[in-house]
């Protein structure tokens, strides 16, 4: 039986959106508050959600205490209370959009997990924006 099961977690960074190939004015127009020399952070909402099929042993798809541990430890240690741009290393020579940072955490999440599960990786930068993001299966 296919199941879907998610685990939510919260954790805070900041970023500055600029592109160093651009004029101030483009990226003050193309950013606009996001573009602040002083950065400015967020309170990220990050849902991960796995479907797989129920191991009749088990009767779980994993273990939630195993994708808490994982969770914890590869996303919210690396990026809890950073600065997205300055202290990681991911995204260097990356824009740091929320877009680009859903596909970095859901790439973590991919060489951490079985291959058997189906990963999809829901961003909240704010209450009302997020991303979802989810490799296409061929």
């Amino acid at each position: 039986m296919k199941t879907t099961i998610c685990r939510e977690v919260h954790f805070n960074a900041s970023h500055r959106m600029h592109n160093p190939n651009w004029s101030d004015k483009k990226n003050t127009e193309v950013y606009g508050i996001c573009n602040n020399r002083n950065f400015h952070g967020h309170n990220y909402r990050l849902i991960v959600k796995l479907t797989g099929e129920v191991d009749p042993e088990s009767g779980f798809i994993i273990n939630l205490h195993d994708l808490s541990t994982i969770i914890k430890t590869e996303i919210e240690d690396r990026f809890d209370h950073k600065n997205l741009n300055l202290d990681c290393p991911e995204f260097e020579n990356k824009m740091v959009s929320t877009e680009n940072f859903a596909w970095i955490i859901y790439f973590i999440l991919k060489e951490k997990l079985s291959e058997k599960l189906k990963i999809k990786v829901i961003l909240y930068e704010t209450d009302r924006n997020f991303v979802e993001v989810e490799e296409q299966l061929k």
